[in-house]
């Protein structure tokens, strides 16, 4: 593994909680890691936004790395991928209505209680909007937040691909998260596909951050002061020291748009 090698000067690691909730090479890679990193669980299969509540059992697994690894931080979505106990490859969209809020305000209480710690919940990326949505989704975070006491990982890459998909506006929609609750901003890049006269953003997390989502991420530190950002690179993989080339760009516009200040 080339991070156990080079051991780079980076901030803190983020991590799939799902990949390591075995025993085997890839926890004890962790762990020796985590000797010299600071790092964040971010999960994909708590499924809070599920009508049928989050599983006890993944909950539980989850529960016990947080235990072993001592996380900074533990994330995930706003979204759900279970339903009678197959677990889906995506994280689902739901619709933003008073009954949805109050199924994830439970289902985050259940789990912020068991992590013992609290959770940020990270906007996902959107292709689609349920026509009986009746509160926005920056508004629908900060009640989330309010009721629960959790955080926010506010995803920039995931509100410039929703806005261009949805016909919104990022920069405004950026106007109305709550600045106290956000604990960490995402980067990363998207494609972009055309289905006959339409276009449509893909949040695939296999490219270089798009140009765009470095003016959000400007604009972000303007508003909300620096944060802990990270770089999220899943497929096509490319070297480690372009990885680290995208980080210390980060790192410049941070300090650059921040006035020096450190997150």
């Amino acid at each position: 593994m080339p991070m156990l090698e080079a051991r780079p000067a980076v901030g803190f690691l983020e991590v799939h909680a799902e990949n390591y909730l075995g025993a085997g090479p890839s926890r004890r890679a962790l762990e020796r890691l985590r000797a010299d990193y600071p790092v964040s669980l971010h999960a994909v299969g708590l499924s809070l936004g599920s009508a049928e509540g989050v599983d006890a059992d993944h909950l539980g697994r989850v529960a016990e790395l947080a235990l072993r690894i001592d996380p900074a931080a533990v994330s995930d979505h706003l979204s759900w991928s279970v339903a009678e106990g197959v677990y889906f490859p995506d994280l689902l969209p739901l619709p933003l209505t008073e009954e949805s809020l109050e199924i994830v305000t439970s289902n985050v209480l259940r789990a912020q209680d068991r992590l013992r710690r609290p959770l940020m919940i990270e906007n996902p990326s959107s292709y689609l909007a349920f026509t009986h949505s009746t509160i926005p989704e920056p508004e629908f975070l900060a009640e989330l937040s309010r009721r629960s006491g959790c955080g926010l990982l506010l995803d920039l890459n995931n509100l410039y691909v929703s806005a261009a998909n949805l016909g919104g506006d990022a920069e405004a929609e950026l106007d109305r998260f709550p600045a106290t609750a956000i604990g960490e901003l995402h980067l990363a890049g998207h494609s972009l596909r055309r289905i006959g006269d339409a276009e449509l953003r893909i949040d695939d997390h296999a490219s270089a951050v798009g140009e765009p989502v470095w003016r959000l991420y400007e604009k972000a530190i303007h508003l909300f002061g620096p944060r802990a950002t990270l770089i999220e690179w899943d497929s096509a993989l490319p070297s480690l020291p372009t990885l680290l080339g995208e980080a210390v760009l980060a790192q410049e516009r941070l300090a650059r748009s921040s006035g020096g200040r450190a997150p």
